[in-house]
């Protein structure tokens, strides 16, 4: 419900759109075919500062979907000192919010390390789903233009759309939004049925856990597929293609 309702709150924002039809159960998507359009992989090659850790900065906000935050950062994490536990930190991971205020989410209570005003420039902004504020939004279009990356977690794919980064380019989203992102976001090319869809420097997963692949991803472009395939068998996380109905899965 969580999920629906915050579209819901950007179907609001974005303008007269009929709320009813924003999220289709899961048993009307089976109904329909979903062919997997084509993505080619446009992800190029990252590299990492030449002092100090890649920076990954998450941003939070009222009606966070918790798996979107805590997916892909648990990636990032066990990607960080290698399979050893050894060497230089890779990645330096932190919160971003309006303010540093508390945020309540269903009674988990979350305080971000950092405001919009005093975040350090991330080296990659990650966008979960969450409430559409205009200070978020104003702070994605800032941060992404010195960004490596944004990339956007599940619905998330909404606020970056909604921020006119995916414009003129192909991204996916949870396949609970895919009529409603095509309806409200036409100047984007929606892919259906990818774990992730890339390009240079925005790229989009697909719902919920396939935001760990998106993360994992993006951890092979700094430092390697071996780096990526260490992160995920630390996690005992099985990389696999997007169900493509409820009977796959």
């Amino acid at each position: 419900m969580k999920r629906k309702n915050a579209l819901i709150t950007i179907g609001a924002l974005v303008g007269s759109v009929a709320t009813s039809s924003v999220v289709q159960p899961a048993a009307a998507q089976t109904s329909k075919a979903q062919t997997v359009a084509s993505a080619p992989n446009l992800g190029k090659t990252l590299h990492p500062p030449a002092h100090g850790p890649v920076r990954v900065g998450f941003v939070i906000g009222p009606d966070l979907v918790a798996i979107d935050l805590f997916g892909p950062l648990a990636a990032f994490g066990d990607a960080s000192m290698g399979p050893a536990m050894m060497g230089p930190v890779r990645f330096d991971i932190y919160t971003i919010a309006e303010t540093t205020e508390p945020i309540d989410n269903n009674g988990l209570k979350m305080q971000a390390q950092y405001s919009f005003k005093n975040a350090p420039q991330p080296h990659v902004l990650v966008v979960p789903m969450q409430k559409s504020l205009p200070a978020t939004l104003a702070y994605i279009k800032k941060a992404s233009v010195q960004a490596d990356v944004t990339m956007s977690i599940c619905t998330g794919a909404f606020l970056v759309a909604k921020a006119g980064l995916f414009d003129g380019l192909k991204a996916t989203t949870h396949h609970s939004g895919y009529d409603s992102f095509e309806k409200w976001y036409p100047k984007v090319t929606l892919v259906r049925g990818t774990k992730y869809v890339e390009n240079p420097n925005v790229s989009s997963s697909g719902g919920e856990s396939s935001g760990i692949d998106l993360a994992l991803r993006v951890v092979e472009r700094y430092y390697g597929p071996g780096a990526a395939r260490d992160a995920a068998w630390n996690m005992e996380y099985r990389r696999t293609a997007r169900p493509q109905s409820i009977n796959d899965v």
